[in-house]
Protein backbone atom coordinates (compact mmCIF):
# COMPACT_ATOMS: atom_id res chain seq x y z
CA UNK A 1 0.00 0.00 0.00
CA UNK A 2 1.39 3.49 -1.14
CA UNK A 3 2.26 6.12 1.71
CA UNK A 4 0.06 8.64 3.05
CA UNK A 5 -0.08 12.01 4.51
CA UNK A 6 0.35 12.09 8.13
CA UNK A 7 -1.94 15.01 8.39
CA UNK A 8 -0.06 18.49 8.12
CA UNK A 9 2.70 17.29 9.53
CA UNK A 10 5.34 17.21 6.31
CA UNK A 11 5.94 13.30 7.04
CA UNK A 12 4.10 10.76 4.88
CA UNK A 13 4.05 7.03 5.84
CA UNK A 14 2.64 3.27 4.97
CA UNK A 15 -0.89 2.61 6.89
CA UNK A 16 1.32 0.79 9.66
CA UNK A 17 3.78 1.90 12.12
CA UNK A 18 5.77 -0.17 14.22
CA UNK A 19 5.78 0.00 17.55
CA UNK A 20 8.82 -0.12 19.60
CA UNK A 21 7.62 -0.26 23.43
CA UNK A 22 8.83 -3.92 23.32
CA UNK A 23 12.71 -3.26 22.02
CA UNK A 24 14.93 -3.69 25.46
CA UNK A 25 11.72 -5.20 27.33
CA UNK A 26 10.15 -8.48 25.80
CA UNK A 27 12.57 -8.67 22.75
CA UNK A 28 16.42 -8.13 23.67
CA UNK A 29 19.03 -6.66 21.05
CA UNK A 30 19.26 -9.65 18.63
CA UNK A 31 15.20 -10.20 18.51
CA UNK A 32 15.10 -6.16 18.45
CA UNK A 33 17.67 -5.74 15.57
CA UNK A 34 15.97 -8.69 13.91
CA UNK A 35 12.41 -7.09 13.44
CA UNK A 36 14.27 -3.52 12.87
CA UNK A 37 15.85 -5.32 10.09
CA UNK A 38 12.98 -6.56 8.32
CA UNK A 39 10.51 -3.90 8.89
CA UNK A 40 13.32 -1.48 6.94
CA UNK A 41 13.62 -4.46 4.28
CA UNK A 42 9.79 -4.58 3.46
CA UNK A 43 9.99 -0.68 3.07
CA UNK A 44 8.06 0.06 6.54
CA UNK A 45 8.51 4.05 7.48
CA UNK A 46 7.70 5.37 10.98
CA UNK A 47 8.70 3.46 14.21
CA UNK A 48 6.99 4.78 16.80
CA UNK A 49 8.50 5.34 20.63
CA UNK A 50 8.98 7.13 23.97
CA UNK A 51 10.79 8.15 26.62
CA UNK A 52 9.06 5.92 29.16
CA UNK A 53 9.35 2.62 27.48
CA UNK A 54 10.24 0.94 30.00
CA UNK A 55 10.04 1.88 33.33
CA UNK A 56 7.41 -0.31 34.63
CA UNK A 57 9.46 -2.76 34.61
CA UNK A 58 11.58 -3.63 37.35
CA UNK A 59 15.38 -2.87 37.29
CA UNK A 60 14.33 -0.04 33.96
CA UNK A 61 14.07 3.68 34.38
CA UNK A 62 13.05 4.34 31.19
CA UNK A 63 14.96 5.09 27.88
CA UNK A 64 15.33 1.67 27.50
CA UNK A 65 13.38 1.50 24.01
CA UNK A 66 15.31 4.31 22.81
CA UNK A 67 18.88 3.08 23.86
CA UNK A 68 17.93 -0.34 21.60
CA UNK A 69 16.79 1.92 18.72
CA UNK A 70 19.62 3.94 18.81
CA UNK A 71 22.24 1.20 19.11
CA UNK A 72 20.35 -0.32 15.90
CA UNK A 73 20.50 2.84 13.94
CA UNK A 74 24.05 3.04 14.44
CA UNK A 75 24.67 -0.14 13.56
CA UNK A 76 22.31 -0.56 10.31
CA UNK A 77 22.78 2.81 9.16
CA UNK A 78 18.77 3.02 8.17
CA UNK A 79 18.63 6.14 10.26
CA UNK A 80 17.41 8.17 6.36
CA UNK A 81 15.06 5.18 5.88
CA UNK A 82 12.99 5.43 8.72
CA UNK A 83 10.85 8.43 10.58
CA UNK A 84 11.55 8.40 14.52
CA UNK A 85 8.42 9.11 16.30
CA UNK A 86 9.17 9.87 20.32
CA UNK A 87 7.06 11.27 23.27
CA UNK A 88 7.61 13.04 26.39
CA UNK A 89 5.07 13.32 29.12
CA UNK A 90 4.69 10.52 31.13
CA UNK A 91 8.26 10.88 33.26
CA UNK A 92 8.32 12.79 36.52
CA UNK A 93 7.72 16.53 35.65
CA UNK A 94 5.41 16.06 32.54
CA UNK A 95 5.14 18.61 30.01
CA UNK A 96 6.79 21.50 32.02
CA UNK A 97 8.73 23.51 29.75
CA UNK A 98 12.64 22.56 31.58
CA UNK A 99 11.12 18.89 31.73
CA UNK A 100 10.51 18.82 28.08
CA UNK A 101 14.09 20.75 26.94
CA UNK A 102 15.60 18.14 29.29
CA UNK A 103 13.46 15.15 27.64
CA UNK A 104 14.20 15.91 24.21
CA UNK A 105 17.75 15.81 24.81
CA UNK A 106 17.52 12.85 26.23
CA UNK A 107 16.07 11.00 23.18
CA UNK A 108 18.19 12.64 20.93
CA UNK A 109 21.00 10.78 23.08
CA UNK A 110 19.78 7.58 23.05
CA UNK A 111 18.49 7.44 19.71
CA UNK A 112 21.71 8.99 18.66
CA UNK A 113 19.80 11.18 16.02
CA UNK A 114 20.20 15.18 15.55
CA UNK A 115 16.44 15.18 14.93
CA UNK A 116 12.98 13.51 15.64
CA UNK A 117 10.60 13.59 12.63
CA UNK A 118 7.56 13.41 15.35
CA UNK A 119 7.32 14.61 19.03
CA UNK A 120 4.54 13.72 21.11
CA UNK A 121 3.37 14.86 24.04
CA UNK A 122 2.11 11.35 25.29
CA UNK A 123 -0.41 12.45 27.52
CA UNK A 124 -2.03 15.75 28.56
CA UNK A 125 -0.69 17.63 31.27
CA UNK A 126 -3.43 19.92 33.37
CA UNK A 127 -0.71 21.61 35.54
CA UNK A 128 1.14 23.27 32.68
CA UNK A 129 -0.63 25.82 30.71
CA UNK A 130 -1.04 24.69 27.36
CA UNK A 131 0.79 28.14 25.75
CA UNK A 132 3.45 27.12 27.78
CA UNK A 133 3.87 23.47 26.08
CA UNK A 134 3.53 24.34 22.90
CA UNK A 135 6.12 27.34 23.52
CA UNK A 136 8.37 24.65 24.89
CA UNK A 137 7.79 22.72 21.76
CA UNK A 138 8.40 25.61 19.11
CA UNK A 139 12.06 25.91 20.64
CA UNK A 140 12.49 22.40 19.58
CA UNK A 141 11.03 23.11 16.28
CA UNK A 142 13.10 26.54 15.76
CA UNK A 143 16.00 24.71 16.59
CA UNK A 144 15.75 22.35 14.00
CA UNK A 145 15.31 19.34 16.34
CA UNK A 146 11.45 18.51 15.84
CA UNK A 147 9.90 18.59 12.39
CA UNK A 148 6.43 17.93 13.85
CA UNK A 149 4.79 17.71 16.77
CA UNK A 150 1.62 15.59 18.07
CA UNK A 151 -0.33 14.94 21.19
CA UNK A 152 -1.45 11.50 22.45
CA UNK A 153 -4.16 11.04 25.10
CA UNK A 154 -5.51 14.36 24.88
CA UNK A 155 -8.97 14.86 24.79
CA UNK A 156 -11.13 16.74 21.96
CA UNK A 157 -11.82 19.82 24.28
CA UNK A 158 -7.82 20.54 24.96
CA UNK A 159 -6.54 19.52 21.89
CA UNK A 160 -8.91 22.17 20.11
CA UNK A 161 -8.04 24.50 23.06
CA UNK A 162 -4.14 23.93 21.87
CA UNK A 163 -5.26 24.19 18.39
CA UNK A 164 -6.99 27.82 19.01
CA UNK A 165 -3.94 28.96 21.06
CA UNK A 166 -1.33 27.67 18.58
CA UNK A 167 -3.51 29.78 15.57
CA UNK A 168 -4.00 32.80 17.84
CA UNK A 169 -0.24 32.69 18.53
CA UNK A 170 1.71 31.49 16.14
CA UNK A 171 2.95 28.29 17.36
CA UNK A 172 3.64 25.17 15.81
CA UNK A 173 0.06 23.25 15.71
CA UNK A 174 -0.05 19.65 16.70
CA UNK A 175 -0.23 18.03 13.49
CA UNK A 176 -0.80 14.23 14.58
CA UNK A 177 -3.20 12.36 17.36
CA UNK A 178 -2.12 9.23 18.98
CA UNK A 179 -5.42 7.48 20.54
CA UNK A 180 -6.31 4.51 21.87
CA UNK A 181 -8.34 2.38 18.83
CA UNK A 182 -9.75 -1.03 17.92
CA UNK A 183 -12.43 -3.19 17.30
CA UNK A 184 -13.13 -2.99 21.05
CA UNK A 185 -11.96 -0.01 22.57
CA UNK A 186 -13.52 2.81 20.32
CA UNK A 187 -15.01 5.50 22.78
CA UNK A 188 -11.76 7.44 23.01
CA UNK A 189 -11.55 8.41 19.34
CA UNK A 190 -15.00 7.97 17.98
CA UNK A 191 -16.87 10.77 18.49
CA UNK A 192 -15.66 14.41 18.93
CA UNK A 193 -12.24 13.49 18.97
CA UNK A 194 -12.45 11.73 15.63
CA UNK A 195 -14.44 14.59 13.82
CA UNK A 196 -11.72 17.37 15.75
CA UNK A 197 -9.14 15.19 13.62
CA UNK A 198 -10.52 15.33 10.19
CA UNK A 199 -11.94 18.69 10.10
CA UNK A 200 -8.28 20.30 11.29
CA UNK A 201 -6.26 17.70 9.07
CA UNK A 202 -5.01 16.60 12.00
CA UNK A 203 -2.94 12.80 10.97
CA UNK A 204 -4.34 10.00 13.42
CA UNK A 205 -1.88 6.92 14.04
CA UNK A 206 -3.40 4.71 16.55
CA UNK A 207 -1.99 2.37 19.65
CA UNK A 208 -3.21 -0.76 21.63
CA UNK A 209 -5.02 -1.16 17.93
CA UNK A 210 -4.60 -5.42 18.56
CA UNK A 211 -6.26 -4.25 22.01
CA UNK A 212 -3.05 -5.74 23.99
CA UNK A 213 -3.05 -9.08 21.95
CA UNK A 214 -6.33 -10.10 21.95
CA UNK A 215 -7.50 -9.46 18.28
CA UNK A 216 -4.76 -12.04 17.43
CA UNK A 217 -7.16 -14.84 18.95
CA UNK A 218 -4.25 -15.72 21.33
CA UNK A 219 -6.78 -15.61 24.14
CA UNK A 220 -9.93 -17.36 24.12
CA UNK A 221 -10.64 -18.58 27.87
CA UNK A 222 -9.31 -18.05 31.09
CA UNK A 223 -6.43 -20.71 30.31
CA UNK A 224 -5.03 -18.43 27.97
CA UNK A 225 -4.41 -15.80 30.10
CA UNK A 226 -1.12 -16.80 31.34
CA UNK A 227 0.45 -16.88 28.22
CA UNK A 228 1.84 -13.50 28.74
CA UNK A 229 2.11 -10.11 30.67
CA UNK A 230 -0.24 -8.34 29.27
CA UNK A 231 -2.74 -11.63 30.35
CA UNK A 232 -4.71 -9.35 33.22
CA UNK A 233 -4.80 -6.47 30.94
CA UNK A 234 -7.17 -8.87 28.15
CA UNK A 235 -8.87 -10.73 31.03
CA UNK A 236 -12.23 -8.10 30.25
CA UNK A 237 -12.29 -8.69 27.07
CA UNK A 238 -13.16 -12.12 27.48
CA UNK A 239 -16.23 -11.24 30.01
CA UNK A 240 -17.37 -8.69 27.45
CA UNK A 241 -17.80 -8.42 23.30
CA UNK A 242 -14.43 -9.86 22.40
CA UNK A 243 -15.90 -13.60 21.74
CA UNK A 244 -18.51 -11.65 19.65
CA UNK A 245 -16.21 -9.84 18.10
CA UNK A 246 -13.69 -12.78 17.31
CA UNK A 247 -16.29 -14.67 15.71
CA UNK A 248 -16.92 -11.92 13.57
CA UNK A 249 -13.71 -11.77 12.47
CA UNK A 250 -13.28 -15.74 12.13
CA UNK A 251 -15.88 -14.93 9.28
CA UNK A 252 -14.25 -12.37 7.60
CA UNK A 253 -10.95 -14.74 7.94
CA UNK A 254 -12.86 -17.48 6.20
CA UNK A 255 -13.79 -15.39 3.79
CA UNK A 256 -10.24 -13.51 2.74
CA UNK A 257 -8.24 -15.95 4.13
CA UNK A 258 -6.51 -13.41 6.66
CA UNK A 259 -5.55 -13.80 10.18
CA UNK A 260 -7.22 -12.00 12.76
CA UNK A 261 -4.31 -10.22 13.08
CA UNK A 262 -4.64 -8.94 9.74
CA UNK A 263 -7.75 -8.00 9.80
CA UNK A 264 -7.61 -6.49 13.44
CA UNK A 265 -5.33 -4.11 11.95
CA UNK A 266 -6.94 -3.80 8.28
CA UNK A 267 -10.36 -2.33 10.22
CA UNK A 268 -8.39 -0.03 12.28
CA UNK A 269 -6.56 1.62 8.94
CA UNK A 270 -10.05 2.15 6.99
CA UNK A 271 -11.51 4.05 10.09
CA UNK A 272 -12.56 7.43 9.16
CA UNK A 273 -9.59 10.08 9.75
CA UNK A 274 -6.90 7.20 10.30
CA UNK A 275 -3.46 7.56 8.84
CA UNK A 276 -2.56 4.31 10.13
CA UNK A 277 -2.24 1.59 13.26
CA UNK A 278 0.69 0.99 15.46
CA UNK A 279 1.63 -2.55 16.35
CA UNK A 280 4.59 -3.40 17.72
CA UNK A 281 6.09 -7.36 17.48
CA UNK A 282 8.83 -9.30 19.04
CA UNK A 283 9.46 -12.35 15.82
CA UNK A 284 10.45 -11.74 12.38
CA UNK A 285 7.81 -13.88 11.72
CA UNK A 286 5.28 -11.70 13.69
CA UNK A 287 6.51 -8.69 11.82
CA UNK A 288 5.78 -10.14 8.46
CA UNK A 289 2.53 -11.33 9.86
CA UNK A 290 1.43 -7.81 10.75
CA UNK A 291 2.46 -6.20 8.27
CA UNK A 292 0.73 -9.02 5.74
CA UNK A 293 -2.54 -6.36 6.50
CA UNK A 294 -1.30 -3.71 3.93
CA UNK A 295 -2.06 -5.68 1.35
CA UNK A 296 -5.93 -6.93 2.62
CA UNK A 297 -9.06 -4.87 1.85
CA UNK A 298 -11.77 -5.60 3.71
CA UNK A 299 -15.54 -4.98 2.15
CA UNK A 300 -17.90 -2.14 3.07
CA UNK A 301 -19.97 -5.36 4.75
CA UNK A 302 -17.12 -6.30 6.43
CA UNK A 303 -16.47 -3.37 7.65
CA UNK A 304 -19.67 -3.45 8.38
CA UNK A 305 -20.17 -6.45 10.53
CA UNK A 306 -16.97 -6.09 11.97
CA UNK A 307 -18.21 -2.57 13.70
CA UNK A 308 -21.76 -4.34 14.21
CA UNK A 309 -20.13 -6.93 16.63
Amino acid sequence: MSEKPLGQSGLSIRPFVLGGNVFGMTADRDASFAVLDRFVERGGGMIDTADVYSAWVPGHKGGESETMMGAWLKQSGARDRVLIATKVGMMPGGLKPDRIREAVQGSLDRLGTGVIDLYFAHKDDPDVPLDEVLGAFAELVDAGIVRAIGASNYSADRLAEALRISDGKGLPRFTAMQPELNLLDRDQYEGPLQQLCIDEGLGVVTYFSLASGYLSGKYRSADDLGKSPRGARVKPYLEGKGPAVLAAMERVAAETGATLSQIALAWVAEQPGVTAPIASATTVGQLDELMGSLDLRLGDDQLAALSAA
